[in-house]
C-alpha cells in the first residue's frame, strides 16, 4: 500500500515475521508488499514501539517550537529582516533535508532534528507573516494559539479516528487521496504563477474561492495523518528497527506543519475583514 507522505514512502517492512525492508530504487511502492530481509545488524536492533514514536516525534515538535520562538522573539525586538531571512533559510533547507531523506530512504536523528530547526525558522516567520504581526501589530498571539489548538485538536480527533477504524486505510483511499494532493499541487503552481505574472492570487487572497481552497487543503492534511498513522503501525508491527522511529517523528512533522500552516493562513483570512 503506498503512502503519500514523501518521508514515508521508501520504509516498508516484511510482512513476515523477523524480517524487515528498506526500499530503494523502487521509489514509491508503499507498505503492502514483501521485501527481502535486512541485513543482521538491523535485525539485532531493538524493535521499535509506540514509546519510540512518541518520544522521537515529541523531540522534533519540541526543536520547532524552539526555532519558531526563536525567529519570531527576533522580528519582535526589531530584527526584521534577520526574521524574513532566516525565514527563506528555513523554507529552502527544510525542503531540501526532507529531499535529501526521501532519496536516502531513511532519516536519522541528525536529519529528523536539523529538519525540525529549519521548519522551526520557516513556521516562526509564517506566523509572523499570517497572522499580521508585521503589517499592523495585529494580535499575532491569538490567532497563532487558536492554530496551534486547532492543529493539535485535528491530529488528536484523526487518531481516534484511526484508533477505531472509522475510516479505514485501503488502496481505494490511498488513489483517493494521492489524486487530491497531486490536485492541490497544481492548483497551488498554477496560482503561484498566476500571482507572478499578474495581480490575481485567488486561492490566496482571502475571497471565497481561497477559503474553500484551505478547507480542502486541511481536510487533506487531515486524512494524511491516517497514512502516517498506519505506517508506523505497519513498522511496529513487523519489528521494524527502534532507529525508524526517527524517520516516522519526521514523516509527522511535515504533516504537522503543513496542517498548521493551512489553519493559520484560514483564520488569517476572517482577520483582514
Amino acid at each position: 500500500m503506498r503512502s503519500n507522505n514523501p518521508v514515508l514512502t521508501k520504509l516498508r517492512p516484511q510482512q513476515a515475521s523477523g524480517g524487515y525492508y528498506q526500499g530503494g530504487h523502487q521509489g514509491l511502492d508503499g507498505f503492502g508488499g514483501y521485501g527481502q530481509p535486512a541485513p543482521s545488524a538491523a535485525q539485532a536492533e531493538r524493535p521499535m514501539t509506540v514509546d519510540d514514536v512518541v518520544t522521537k516525534t515529541g523531540m522534533t515538535l519540541a526543536v520547532i517550537v524552539v526555532f519558531a520562538l526563536i525567529n519570531f522573539g527576533l522580528a519582535k525586538a526589531g530584527m526584521v529582516g534577520l526574521a524574513v531571512g532566516l525565514t527563506a533559510v528555513g523554507g529552502i533547507g527544510g525542503f531540501i533535508t526532507v529531499l535529501i531523506a526521501t532519496l536516502g530512504g531513511k532519516s536519522g536523528p541528525v536529519s529528523t532534528l536539523i529538519y525540525a530547526a529549519f521548519e522551526g525558522l520557516l513556521v516562526g516567520g509564517i506566523s509572523l507573516l499570517l497572522s499580521g504581526w508585521l503589517v499592523g501589530g495585529a494580535n499575532a498571539g491569538a490567532l497563532i494559539g487558536q492554530a496551534v489548538l486547532g492543529t493539535l485538536g485535528v491530529f488528536l480527533g484523526m487518531l481516534f479516528v484511526y484508533k477505531t477504524g472509522a475510516i479505514k486505510v485501503t488502496p481505494k483511499f490511498t488513489r483517493f487521496l494521492m489524486g487530491a494532493l497531486i490536485g492541490v499541487v497544481v492548483l497551488s503552481l498554477g496560482n503561484m504563477l498566476l500571482a507572478m505574472f499578474t495581480d490575481a492570487n485567488p486561492l490566496r487572497d482571502g475571497g471565497i474561492l481561497a477559503i474553500i481552497f484551505s478547507l480542502v487543503c486541511i481536510a487533506l492534511a487531515a486524512l494524511s495523518f491516517l497514512q502516517d498513522f498506519d505506517a508506523a503501525d505497519r513498522l511496529i508491527r513487523a519489528g521494524a528497527p527502534a532507529s525508524m522511529a526517527w524517520s516516522v517523528a519526521l514523516g509527522l512533522a511535515v504533516t504537522l506543519v503543513w496542517l498548521y500552516t493551512e489553519i493559520l493562513r484560514f483564520l488569517s483570512y476572517f482577520t483582514q475583514r
